[in-house]
């Protein structure tokens, strides 16, 4: 005769067991298993065992290269101090946009009246951007990249403008070391065969 109630019993043994091995590896880490690197690094280690929860606002887990929230606009730092804007105003990006909430208004020269290669405004809606990257990866001149950082909860609409968008080179190199030597190794190679050629 088939005992009721088996699978149950299975159930609260899997919620005894962690419950008890949290104890014991708290214990055994004696105070550094929560607030500290290592203690972080062991809880998201396949040798963790009880609780595995991160006591997010205090522990942040790293976030890898590749991850991506909102796109930004970058820009060279000049020796005089000036932003050199990588972005031309080209118009890739707001194509390129799935949700199209992306917004350019190309600027144009005071005397001639012409359009210049540099944005006056540049607006992304937050709220409808869904983070896939193709304004990124569309780029031609590598002036919009994605951005590692997620605490962006707001009260009001999140409607960034160029002045919130615009972050330094180094900033970037910073949050994505790998992706930005690979990019400066593939200028300085395209700058040598243009050398070259000339």
């Amino acid at each position: 005769m088939e005992t009721y109630g088996k699978g149950i019993l299975k159930g609260l043994m899997v919620t005894l067991t962690r419950f008890v091995n949290t104890y014991l590896d708290d214990i055994k880490w004696w105070g550094k298993r929560y607030y500290t690197p290592e203690g972080l690094a062991h809880r998201t280690s396949k040798d963790a065992r009880g609780v595995f929860t991160v006591q997010y606002p205090e522990e942040k887990l790293v976030v890898p290269e590749e991850f991506r929230v909102n796109p930004f606009l970058i820009y060279d730092e000049a020796d005089n101090g000036e932003q050199d804007i990588r972005c031309t105003a080209c118009g890739i990006c707001a194509k390129a946009c799935p949700p199209q909430c992306i917004w350019i208004v190309r600027g144009s020269d005071p005397e001639t009246g012409k359009p210049i290669k540099k944005p006056t405004e540049f607006y992304i809606d937050f709220d409808i951007c869904m983070n896939c990257g193709f304004c990124a990866e569309y780029c031609p001149f590598d002036a919009i990249k994605m951005d590692h950082d997620y605490e962006i909860a707001s009260y009001g609409r999140n409607l960034a403008d160029m002045e919130g968008l615009l972050k330094p080179a180094s900033y970037y190199a910073q949050i994505r070391p790998l992706n930005y030597a690979r990019e400066e190794a593939a200028k300085a190679e395209k700058a040598a065969a243009k050398a070259k050629t000339a």
